[in-house]
């Protein structure tokens, strides 16, 4: 957006209106008038014609109520042919209205501009004055403190000047009063209360005159905030805040959270805090007496919010194989020889008894 430049609608529409007042007989009877009599150094100016007839041949200014030769500052044949005269200074031009445009204005750009105006068998002559002012000093500002805590500081910024017409940008984007942020009546305090990690840029614009802006410095605004929240990160992965890791392998693990400024770190093991504040521990060889509870703790000095995350390593459990030699005695070798020998016997004198039975029986049903 820019601020600094103004724009010719609303100039001509103001200084219509005066000119129209001031030259309301030129009107009426159909003559050629300037209607802008106002310039501010260093922007440009418009010296507006207005009741311009039709075909205009050539547009003449000069440089003061005398329309003399050596008073020429530029002749314009439309479409496009210009001439310079004696008293142009390279910043003057004619659009195709017959305006004379300056830029950037001087302040002994002050004075009489006249105009003639060629067009048919007619010829019309118009003297206007500019007056070219110097914008004060740009607006100044200052806050109570530039160093606060989300959503526990407020911050009051004043814009010095003796203009009425001030607007307050935040982030470089104009703010009104809310719910957080106040204006005062004068618009020359703003306040805003519960002050966000997001408000970085404060800045007042003052409009001296219409569409024109004078902008203060900028004023950044340093914001502590967290930490929201904190993750513990691990490598090998955590399955609901335990790792297993063999011993003898490598473990890592990374505390993660957004906060500004930056975070002190604190790590406990089994309930013993460690001689470390770094955010990420490694365990290049992993040793039985390091398995156990660990705890990420992080803290923000400016907003005195601490927050903490747990995590366990295990070592994964291994069934013990047992390895037994079999052996057998030999008084217990010449047992079980005796027993073998003693089944076989029974076994061979059951199979005798039973065949002698069964062929005796057929014998005896023999005819």
């Amino acid at each position: 957006m820019d601020l600094s430049r103004p724009r010719r609608s609303l100039w001509r529409r103001l200084f219509l209106m005066a000119s129209l007042l001031a030259c309301g007989i030129c009107q009426a009877s159909g003559q050629i008038f300037i209607t802008q009599t106002l310039g501010i150094k260093g922007y440009r100016t418009l010296l507006a014609l207005d009741n311009v007839p039709e075909d205009v041949q050539e547009y003449n200014w000069y440089r003061g109520a005398n329309d003399s030769v050596g008073n020429m500052i530029i002749s314009y044949k439309p479409p496009n042919a210009e001439q310079p005269g004696p008293m142009y200074t390279g910043r003057e031009r004619v659009n195709r209205e017959g305006s004379l445009l300056i830029r950037p204005t001087a302040l002994n750009d002050t004075g009489n501009y006249t105009v003639w105006v060629v067009a048919g068998n007619e010829t019309q002559r118009a003297t206007g004055w500019l007056e070219v002012l110097e914008l004060g000093s740009n607006p100044g500002i200052s806050v109570n403190a530039s160093s606060l805590v989300e959503n526990m500081d407020s911050v009051v910024a004043n814009c010095h000047t003796n203009v009425t017409n001030v607007t307050w940008y935040v982030n470089d984007v104009p703010t009104s009063s809310s719910d957080r942020m106040a204006i005062s009546p004068d618009r020359k305090t703003l306040v805003i209360r519960r002050v966000s990690r997001y408000d970085r840029t404060l800045q007042c614009v003052i409009e001296s005159f219409p569409e024109i802006f004078q902008k203060s410095e900028r004023i950044s605004l340093t914001v502590a905030y967290g930490p929201d929240y904190v993750l513990l990160r691990s490598n090998p992965y955590d399955f609901d805040g335990i790792v297993m890791a063999e011993i003898g392998s490598q473990v890592e693990m990374e505390c993660i959270c957004y906060s500004f400024p930056d975070l002190k770190y604190h790590w406990i093991h089994n309930g013993s805090l460690l001689n470390f504040s770094d955010a990420k521990m490694s365990l290049s060889s992993l040793a039985w007496e390091q398995t156990g509870r660990y705890r990420c703790i992080v803290e923000n000095p400016m907003t005195q919010l601490t927050m903490y995350r747990d995590v366990r390593i295990q070592a994964p459990r291994i069934l013990p194989v047992v390895h037994r030699d079999f052996s057998i005695s030999g008084s217990m070798v010449v047992f079980l020889i005796v027993l073998t020998v003693l089944g076989g016997v029974q076994l061979c004198g059951g199979l005798i008894y039973a065949l002698t039975n069964h062929y005796s029986i057929r014998a005896n049903r023999a005819p």
